[in-house]
């Protein structure tokens, strides 16, 4: 009798769900089934088996919490681990630099594998550093299906291989609570309603990327992210906007908090966080303006990580099936490329949705450019907060 491997018997259930042959229900029945089987069986295989489910390899993720989190621990993690007997041990990080620090800190990578990571540029900054891993691409056969436009950025960085795999994206656009802010007034100040006097005090943003602040400082300068030549006036900007706001936020979760009590009326915000609200009800509307940030998020793999174990959690999360669930979840599209893999009603109404897989028409941030100024403008970003 041909033997497959848990892998496979996933993939072959995930078909056969996804033909209409069998329910979700029955689904996760025969995987329990499968474990039923191999334990019935006997032999040295079986034992193995056993073992090799009960000792199970634990793989560390970190990524963005609350919906996000909610969407990948039940449309991935579960069903991976149910399939493979592995554990996928999941936190929530304030953001990547914190990572980053207790890594560096520690000398090791010891309880860090995989990382929800933000965009183009800190994959560049995690290359850099020294903390970039090799995947064997042939392991992640669901890499066929992603968007070719998406992978470029990344392999430009490394050509030869890949640490990471793309898996969504979205922008950095402005959320407003229509019962406060009108859609006409949003659209007449653009990128400069986060600057708004008469919004004293019920003004927001997020406080834990230099960048941030920085991109929205060129669009109300007037200049190209890509290209600021004049960044004093950038940071008097951020010092304009940090005189307005109640508050700069820490995390998604605490944005879509701020949002829904309506502590805040404005703010710049996460595209799919902004999605999850108003799937919730709350009067907030949503806008990228003319050179938006937009941004692609990867699932980065650290050097140190058990390989085999990370390409096969990658390739769960690509199945279609898995990624337009977790892509529903949590409110960004997946980076499948929608001319191999056809898209749901849900996704193709998502913010920042491209229905022609090119990318084309999104401003994402450059590497090279960003990360070369990241010493010196971050010390000007944390004068500022400070109240420099």
């Amino acid at each position: 009798m041909k033997k497959i491997d848990s892998t496979k018997r996933y993939e072959i259930l995930r078909e056969r769900m996804g033909n209409g042959d069998i329910d979700r229900r029955s689904f996760f029945g025969f995987l329990g089934a499968a474990g039923i089987y191999a334990g019935v069986t006997g032999g040295v295989m079986t034992t193995m088996a056993k073992q090799a489910r009960a000792a199970g390899t634990e793989l560390n993720f970190e990524g963005w919490g609350g919906v996000v989190s909610e969407a990948l621990r039940a449309n991935a993690f579960n069903p991976y681990e149910e399939a493979t007997g592995n554990k996928v041990i999941d936190a929530t990080f304030g953001g990547e630099s914190e990572v980053l620090t207790k890594i560096k800190a520690a000398g090791s990578t010891d309880g860090h594998n995989i990382l929800h990571s933000s965009g183009v540029s800190w994959y560049k900054r995690w290359v850099d550093a020294g903390y970039a891993s090799e995947l064997n691409e042939a392991n992640i056969p669901n890499m066929a299906n992603v968007m070719t436009s998406i992978i470029a950025p990344f392999k430009k960085i490394t050509p030869d291989t890949l640490s990471a795999v793309p898996y969504d994206y979205g922008t950095t656009g402005i959320a407003y609570n229509t019962k406060y802010v009108s859609e006409e007034k949003a659209k007449e100040l653009g990128a400069n309603l986060l600057l708004d006097k008469e919004l004293k005090g019920k003004i927001g943003g997020w406080g834990g990327d230099w960048a941030n602040r920085a991109w929205y400082g060129a669009l109300q300068t007037g200049q190209d992210p890509n290209n600021i030549q004049d960044w004093d006036a950038v940071w008097d900007k951020a010092r304009e906007h940090r005189d307005l706001v109640l508050k700069y936020w820490s995390s998604g979760a605490e944005l879509m908090d701020l949002l829904a009590k309506e502590e805040i009326y404005v703010t710049e915000a996460w595209s799919g966080r902004v999605a999850a609200l108003q799937a919730q009800g709350h009067p907030i509307a949503y806008m990228d303006p003319p050179n938006g940030l937009a941004w692609m998020e990867s699932m980065f793999v650290l050097k140190g990580s058990p390989m085999a174990e990370a390409e096969e959690l990658l390739n769960f999360m690509l199945d279609p099936a898995t990624a337009i669930a977790v892509a529903e979840g949590q409110k960004y599209p997946p980076s499948l490329d929608p001319n191999k893999v056809k898209m749901t009603p849900t996704i193709e109404a998502l913010p920042a949705y491209d229905p022609t897989g090119t990318l084309s028409e999104l401003v994402f941030r450059d590497p090279v450019v960003w990360n070369a100024v990241e010493k010196e403008q971050t010390k000007q970003w944390n004068r500022v907060s400070k109240g420099g």
